[in-house]
């Protein structure tokens, strides 16, 4: 397997969900903490976290990281809101060439992903039900997706598509309609397949093929399976400890990985323990925390990167 392993900015309490106003581990804490650990990339976090064009490259160049990837979701069921949309891609696209002038030997990949809806959000894995995809809609969000596909490969860098628990693009048949009607890459997420049902190993045997980058999550799952089973949205989730350090969880690691290796796999791997803190969050004590899982993490994937 050709890989290299990467860290989120989502894995210490920052991102798009992030409380305003809550406080967070620094870019400098955080980015000191996957050198420390073993990583040779991270994904972008939030627009502007990892700080903005030169000044983002700097910092990078400063800790030796490359640039994984970055979360981007759109409105893909809903032209008006899409078209609003464009100049946020946009802006991200420069923020990825301004973090990729030094010619990085791998390119990270935009992670395009669909907003979903609110009823698809309080109702991660549940969605078909709370809120079903008409077949004309479901087509919008694909002719919207290749659109935004086609303006990310104009400006040089390859599209990948995260199905994401809570969105239009969650279960495992979505998936499949998805591939089915796009050329765009996938992004297997371990933990967003498992809130909406699917096992990730039969996921890589599935769609193996089409996976060019890859989330890789542990899950707690009798403690998700009870957040769901109360009705809990994907904020509970994140909240609620749902994603635990690799060997932790119940997910097949050596298996998915082992596939992976099988298949050629040639990408980024990006290790995930999403997690929506309590603000009142003692910091010092959740950041030896986080080096403590980034370091389990790290360790676990040493068989295959």
């Amino acid at each position: 397997m050709r890989a290299d392993v990467a860290g989120a900015p989502v894995s210490f309490g920052v991102f798009e969900m992030t409380p305003e106003g809550s406080a967070t581990v620094e870019p400098d804490a955080l980015l000191e903490v996957l050198v420390e650990t073993g990583y040779s990339g991270v994904d972008l976090g939030p627009l502007g976290f990892l700080g903005e064009g030169a000044g983002l490259a700097r910092r990078l160049s400063r800790f030796g990281l490359d640039l994984a990837g970055g979360w981007i979701q759109l409105p893909l069921t809903d032209d008006e809101a899409f078209e609003s949309s464009l100049e946020e891609l946009d802006e991200v696209l420069r923020t990825f060439a301004a973090a990729t002038e030094s010619g990085p030997a791998r390119l990270p990949l935009p992670t395009l992903a669909d907003l979903g809806s609110p009823a698809r959000a309080a109702s991660p894995g549940r969605g078909a039900e709370a809120d079903p995809l008409p077949d004309d809609v479901a087509q919008r969000l694909y002719d919207n997706l290749a659109r935004a596909a086609g303006i990310v490969r104009d400006v040089g860098f390859e599209p990948t598509f995260h199905h994401h628990a809570g969105t239009f693009v969650e279960s495992p048949g979505e998936i499949d309609a998805f591939l089915e009607h796009t050329d765009v890459g996938l992004t297997l997420d371990t933990g967003h397949l498992a809130i909406a049902g699917g096992d990730p190993v039969e996921a890589v045997e599935r769609w193996g093929s089409r996976i060019n980058h890859l989330h890789l999550k542990d899950v707690d799952r009798p403690r998700l399976d009870e957040i769901l089973a109360a009705g809990g949205g994907m904020t509970e989730v994140w909240s609620g400890g749902s994603f635990v350090p690799f060997g932790q969880g119940g997910i097949d690691l050596t298996r998915v990985m082992t596939l992976l290796d099988a298949a050629a796999y040639d990408g980024w791997v990006v290790v995930e323990q999403d997690v929506l803190n309590d603000p009142s969050v003692d910091l010092e004590t959740f950041l030896s925390e986080c080096r403590d899982a980034h370091r389990v993490n790290r360790e676990a994937l040493r068989a295959w990167a």
